[in-house]
This record gives structure tokens, C-alpha cells and sequence, in this order.
């Protein structure tokens, strides 16, 4: 058995003095994983202490120094001994726990009382860490309530969002610098073969490519096909540029923009999303969106105050079915815990199985990706839906968890 209350206790001695009494292996499946939960409380908890540690031995050498570089290097030597660090591990270690404890003071405090992870505190250090200090603090309060409840990949791309947001201008600027910078490089490795490297290239013709190639394998993974997905796809990258492979029937990839009328109008510098890759800067959405000569668009009306979608159609006069239409349009993404998967690539579920006389109705259906339709029905996870677009989810060990809807 476990204390009442472990799962809601927060990181200190007395959850410490909890933990150590646990024998994890004579507990029921449930109570092992709020013991994992309270477990990484705990090391969360303990790695802000490490860093906050760090952090006061390079404000001391400071102190004691009027060189701010010797006193740095100081600090590195100091921590780099203790903890038997390389001194290049000991560098960032040290440079990390001051961007942390003195430059975003609100991620080092969601560390140290277990309300987010390392991995997470890290993902938001790094992605703020080209902003002024003021606009970094600025986005990280938009966005540390509910890091949480996200992986890091979707904090990533919370995160690149709310940076376009905050100062449209310097992210285009930084945008054409690095699209400037673009190159393809190759590097050898150690099992002999080697990587060849596109560098800061636009991330809609990336997207498109990646489309295109994901859909050249699937059309050659038929039954007497014994290459995998994944190297069916290098395959057919290498035969692209080589120009071997065959073009006959095959149609471009199909690129998913998510953007406003205002951006596309030139009256608004909104970010834009593709799926699969997250937000682009609002040039790059009107560029993608000029590039779609007799494509398929899709439009979607949102109620302005919950952004949910009121109405929805298309410019084609053979759309594709409108139940799945509808179901992409208000589940861009696959709905299982943490997948950001488009929802153009997922499967169509139904949440009541077909089998057990489940109707094809859009308030049955949800996109899930191949590898999470599977986990869902072989596993024994149930879901349901909840009025807001939320989605709720059950574990086979009986732990629920709620994914955010995410309106276009």
C-alpha cells in the first residue's frame, strides 16, 4: 500500500521519507505509476537543488572577482572537480544553471516543486534563449502553467509560436539570416555509411518533400515489398536525387497550412502552422499558400471567443468525404496523450468500435495515428470526448489523463 495523498504530495522530506519506505514491486499496477509520478517530483525537485547550487557558486566567484570571464571559468572548475565532469560538460552544466536560476526565474521555481521535469525546463530554456529577458520571462508566463501537461515536442512548438508572436519582425529577420546560411553537407560515420544533411532549409518545402517521399513508400509497400517504411523512404530520397526514380502517376505531396485571412491578406503578421513541422512565420504561410495553384483549400469558421469550429468546406467540387473533413478540422492532430501527428495522417477511429455496433457519425470518430489506433484497441485504453474538444483517456492501469483540443 501506499500513503494517502502520495499522488498530490509535493516534493520535500516528507515525500522523500514516503518514497523510501515503498517496495514498488508488491504494489498494484495503478499505485506504480502515481509512485513514478511522485519519484520524478522528487528528482525534479532534487535537480533544481543542483542547479540552484551551481548557479551560487558562480554568483560567489563573481563576487570575488572583477573579471567576469575568470570568474566563470572559476565556477566551471569548481563544479567540474565535485562532480567529475569533463570540463566541456561542466561549461554548459554551468551555463545552463544560470540561464535557468537568474534568467527565467519561473521555470527553475516549476523544476523545484515538481511541476515540470529537466527535459522540460531544458526545452524551455533553449527556446527562449535568443529573446531579450523581459520577452523571454513574458513568453514563459504564457506558457509554464501548462508545460506540464505537455511533451516536450509541444512545448517546442507552443514555443516557437509565442516567440513569432512576441516580436514578428526580429523573427523574420532571424529567418531570412538563416535561410541565407542554407547549405547541404555530409558526414561520415563510424559504422562506415554516412548522412547527407539539408541545413536550414524552408520548412514548407521540407514538409512538402517529406510529404511526397512518405507517399512514394506507401504506394511501394505492397505485399511483396520486405524493405521497411523507413527505408523505403531513404531509398527513394537517394533515387530522387539521382533521378532514377520513376514520376509516372505520382502526385505532389499534399501540404497542411493552418493560417489565418488576415496573415494570408498581409493585415496581420500571425504565425501560420503546417503539421507535421508547427509554426512558420506569416511570410512563409502567404508563401506556401500562393504556391497551391488547384489544390484543395479547405476553410473553417471558429467561434472568435473559443475558437472552436462553427462551420467548414472546401473550394473543390469533389471534396473528400466530409465526415472526415470535419473530424481533421476539429482534431488537427492525433487525440492520444502527447501525439502531434497530423491529422491527415492518422486513421479514422471509431471511439464506439464498428464491431460492437458503433456508428459512423462524426461525434464517434477521432484521428489516431497508426501506432496509437493500435495501443488504443490491443491494449485496453478507452476514450471519450468531452463538450470543450477536449478528449479524456483512461490507461489499462486505470490512471485518466485529459488532451487539449487544439482548434484550428
Amino acid at each position: 500500500m501506499i500513503p494517502d495523498g502520495l499522488d498530490e504530495m509535493a516534493p520535500g522530506p516528507d515525500l522523500a521519507v514516503s518514497l523510501s519506505a515503498i517496495r514498488v514491486g508488491e504494489l498494484s499496477g495503478f499505485d506504480r505509476v502515481v509512485v513514478l509520478g511522485a519519484c520524478q517530483r522528487m528528482a525534479s525537485h532534487y535537480q533544481a537543488q543542483v542547479y540552484e547550487a551551481m548557479a551560487s557558486i558562480s554568483d560567489l566567484m563573481n563576487a570575488m572577482d572583477d573579471d567576469a570571464e575568470l570568474a566563470t571559468d572559476a565556477a566551471a572548475a569548481e563544479i567540474r572537480s565535485a562532480l567529475c565532469l569533463t570540463r566541456r560538460a561542466a561549461d554548459f552544466e554551468l551555463g545552463f544553471a544560470v540561464e535557468l536560476v537568474g534568467r527565467v526565474p519561473r521555470v527553475w521555481e516549476a523544476l523545484m516543486v515538481g511541476l515540470i521535469d529537466l527535459r522540460r525546463a531544458r526545452t524551455l530554456v533553449s527556446g527562449t534563449c535568443h529573446l531579450p529577458v523581459e520577452t523571454a520571462r513574458e513568453v514563459i508566463d504564457k506558457i509554464i502553467v501548462r508545460a506540464s501537461r505537455l511533451t516536450t515536442g509541444q512545448i517546442a512548438a507552443v514555443l516557437r509560436r509565442l516567440c513569432v508572436e512576441a516580436d514578428p519582425h526580429e523573427a523574420t529577420a532571424k529567418y531570412r539570416a538563416a535561410h541565407d546560411e542554407r547549405r547541404v553537407i555530409m558526414e561520415p560515420t563510424v559504422e562506415g555509411t554516412a548522412n547527407l544533411l539539408g541545413l536550414d532549409l524552408p520548412p514548407d518545402r521540407v514538409d512538402a518533400i517529406l510529404g511526397r517521399i512518405g507517399l512514394l513508400a506507401r504506394g511501394l509497400k505492397t505485399g511483396g515489398e520486405t524493405r521497411t517504411m523507413d527505408q523505403l523512404r531513404a531509398d527513394i530520397f537517394l533515387d530522387l536525387l539521382e533521378g532514377t526514380q520513376t514520376q509516372a502517376g505520382i502526385r505532389r505531396g499534399v501540404v497542411d497550412l493552418h493560417v489565418d485571412l488576415a496573415t494570408l491578406a498581409g493585415l496581420a503578421e500571425t504565425p501560420g502552422e503546417l503539421a507535421g513541422y508547427g509554426p512558420v512565420i506569416a511570410d512563409i504561410a502567404r508563401q506556401v499558400a500562393e504556391r497551391q495553384h488547384g489544390s484543395e483549400w479547405r476553410w473553417t469558421l471558429t467561434d472568435p471567443v473559443t475558437g472552436l469550429p462553427l462551420d467548414n468546406g472546401t473550394t473543390r467540387r469533389r471534396p473528400m468525404a466530409g465526415q472526415r473533413r470535419q473530424v481533421q478540422t476539429t482534431n488537427p492532430t492525433c487525440v492520444f496523450p502527447g501525439c502531434r501527428m497530423p491529422a491527415t495522417a492518422c486513421d479514422l477511429d471509431h471511439r464506439i468500435p464498428w464491431s460492437d455496433g458503433g456508428p459512423t457519425r462524426i461525434d464517434n470518430l477521432v484521428p489516431l495515428c497508426r501506432h496509437d489506433h493500435r495501443i488504443r484497441h490491443q491494449t485496453g485504453w478507452k476514450h471519450q470526448p468531452l463538450p470543450a474538444g477536449d478528449h479524456h483517456w483512461t490507461s489499462p492501469l486505470g490512471h485518466q489523463y485529459t488532451t487539449s483540443g487544439q482548434p484550428p
